[in-house]
């Protein structure tokens, strides 16, 4: 009795699995016979071409004349969020069981991760890092001067930079910073703290005055790094003239102009500069400099505004050197973000 119950248990299985099979097939063969009916592919036209526009949109983003009120570096300012777009067109394509739109869609995000992918890897520290390096915007407007001091000496960064540094607050940050960082320079509103002797500091011309950027040469134990801290000018939103970016622009030329002149092999760039690297204002610095986001970025590592952050405009850049890991730092009393990264020779 047992064995007639088993075999009929077996063959009740084997049917059951059969059956599910079945099912399966079935379902399959009535998709692709859903998918070759003209129905689904006539409707959702203006989804499709919605679809379609917006990935031309971020594939053609540097055609975007900057002639009309600087239109092409606002777009390329917050490019990476044209991809929320996606999911809401993907929604109305399922809501109105278009297969065309679903199909364009395949646009958009080939152009989207083209671009934007390869900042979603992992990031964080990197133990093996030859050297870390960090970059504060700690804002003229900060209440607390010594607990970001304290919170930048924690981050454990070998050679740190500090924009739109007060003559009010310099004394608090030089006192807080001395133990961890014997050596410092200071230029204006910018500044170096490192842990390594540095030589050669002077001014770096940004069209402004000289109070806004600096270069240095840090002795490492693989050799001198030449180190350039800059605060480019800032941007503003005017009814009239649109996203005006004149004075960020000439200081982004010019400062691409002093890193091509650069000797030094071995080459870091560090600061504010008051864009995203999309933007075509960074080009001749871009062509010059890798940024350490690339391969080795924490996400998109937005920086700005620290309370809700959109967009990355604090920059750590390198020439001769291999960014390892970037990562950005907790909020401290500035209205940006700190950004770190690891490199290595």
């Amino acid at each position: 009795m047992t064995q007639v119950d088993t075999a009929e248990t077996g063959r009740g299985d084997a049917g059951h699995q059969d059956t599910g099979s079945g099912t399966w097939r079935v379902g399959i063969r009535r998709a692709i016979r859903a998918g070759c009916r003209p129905e689904p592919w006539r409707r959702g036209p203006v989804l499709a071409a919605l679809a379609l526009l917006l990935g031309l949109f971020m594939l053609l983003h540097a055609w975007i004349p900057n002639r009309i009120g600087g239109l092409g570096s606002l777009v390329e300012t917050f490019l990476p969020w044209f991809g929320l777009f996606v999911p809401l067109l993907l929604a109305g394509a399922l809501s109105r069981r278009s297969a065309s739109a679903v199909a364009a869609l395949l646009l958009p995000v080939v152009v989207w991760l083209n671009l934007f992918g390869g900042l979603l890897g992992p990031g964080g520290s990197h133990p093996d890092s030859d050297l870390t390096v960090a970059s504060h915007n700690v804002g003229a407007d900060n209440p607390d001067p010594a607990g970001t001091a304290r919170d930048l000496a924690a981050s454990g960064a070998d050679v740190l930079a500090l924009l739109e540094v007060t003559p009010q607050a310099l004394s608090v940050y030089e006192t807080e910073l001395a133990a961890a960082y014997p050596y410092r320079a200071v230029r204006g509103t910018v500044g170096l703290w490192s842990k390594l002797p540095m030589s050669d500091t002077g001014p770096v011309d940004i069209g402004m005055d000289s109070s806004r950027a600096l270069r240095t040469t840090v002795a490492t134990d693989q050799g001198p790094l030449a180190v350039y801290v800059a605060h480019l000018g800032s941007v503003r939103v005017f009814p009239r003239n649109g996203f005006w970016t004149g004075q960020r622009d000439a200081g982004a030329r010019m400062l691409g102009e002093a890193v091509a002149a650069e000797r030094n092999e071995r080459v870091v760039l560090l600061g504010d500069l008051n864009g995203t690297l999309d933007d075509r204002a960074f080009d001749g610095i871009t062509s010059r400099m890798r940024s350490v986001q690339d391969g080795a970025g924490d996400g998109f590592g937005f920086s700005w505004p620290a309370k809700f952050p959109v967009a990355r405009i604090d920059q750590i850049l390198v020439r001769g050197v291999e960014p390892d890991s970037s990562w950005v730092l907790p909020a401290t009393g500035s209205d940006h973000l700190p950004v770190a990264a690891g490199i290595s020779w």
